[in-house]
């Protein structure tokens, strides 16, 4: 059954047509290694996994039913490829958003959780930071210890809050998306709107016409139009835009910044923005 009736628009039904993941009883060696795939591929967000990064010692102790699904997760989670991809270079509340996405499926509810969290980590550690999602009775309620996680965040569940559907979209780009290679780069997608427990509305994974939406933060969104005075008839449009260099030295490009265009400038200033590498992620009107 269809997540929502515009599942399809809304990029989700790979996950409504998909069964659960299980690695039961007696599984075949393709069983296994469909299951394998699925959980690099939830935990890992997507992202490109060479041949020489998999971690043989935890698929070899899977396969011999040394360790669970659960176990292997937790490898993963823990090893040093995850910190490259998503620790190391990352915000730490950019950090908390993939974990709650990645090992429980689903974005983070309110700014308690994060804070939680945050003080788990500065007084615990990485590895312990990574159990509380692993050993919590949310996880075993819903993956136990033989389903590789899912997203369940597009799903309306018992105990589930509606605001954990709108946000699950903020962090979620699109079935083909990798989490390391959204425009809105490494900083945090749910800070804000936690911090002002507000919600924002959906804003759906690329299209088939090629446009990346991704939404500027409030702080950098222009307040009045770049480029001359506008008058009350004339058409203006909003461009948002990723990787701009800022000035100055070095030389910084912003995850994201937004112009107000005349119409009759607009093609103009496109022009302008591509010959600075940066990349135009959407043209609405304003």
């Amino acid at each position: 059954m269809a997540i929502t009736a515009a599942a399809s628009r809304l990029g989700t039904s790979a996950f409504s047509d998909t069964a659960r993941i299980e690695l039961r009883p007696n599984a075949t060696k393709d069983e296994v290694e469909v299951v394998i795939r699925a959980v690099y591929r939830q935990v890992l967000g997507n992202d490109y996994l060479m041949k020489s990064e998999r971690l043989t010692s935890a698929e070899s102790l899977l396969r011999d039913g040394s360790i669970s699904v659960r176990e292997f997760v937790r490898a993963v989670a823990k090893s040093e490829l995850y910190k490259e991809k998503f620790f190391y270079n990352s915000f730490q509340t950019r950090l908390i958003e993939l974990n709650y996405k990645h090992l429980l499926g689903r974005a983070p509810y309110d700014e308690s959780e994060v804070i939680f969290h945050l003080d788990l980590y500065e007084t615990e550690g990485y590895d312990a930071e990574i159990d509380s999602y692993i050993d919590s009775q949310e996880y075993q309620t819903h993956f136990g210890d033989s389903i590789v996680p899912f997203y369940r965040g597009f799903q309306f569940e018992p105990g589930a809050r509606t605001a954990g559907f709108n946000r699950m979209f903020q962090l979620y780009r699109g079935y083909a998306n990798s989490d390391r290679s959204q425009v809105g780069g490494r900083s945090s997608r749910l800070a804000r709107e936690l911090a002002q427990n507000r919600v924002s509305s959906i804003a759906s994974p690329s299209s088939a016409s090629g446009w990346s939406h991704y939404r500027a933060s409030s702080d950098v969104a222009p307040t009045k139009c770049l480029g001359g005075s506008v008058g009350e008839s004339d058409r203006v449009y909003r461009i948002e835009v990723a990787g701009i260099r800022g000035q100055g030295y070095p030389k910084v490009r912003r995850s994201s910044t937004a112009y107000l265009v005349p119409y009759d400038q607009l093609s103009n200033k496109m022009q302008q923005i591509q010959r600075t590498g940066a990349r135009i992620v959407s043209v609405t009107p304003a």
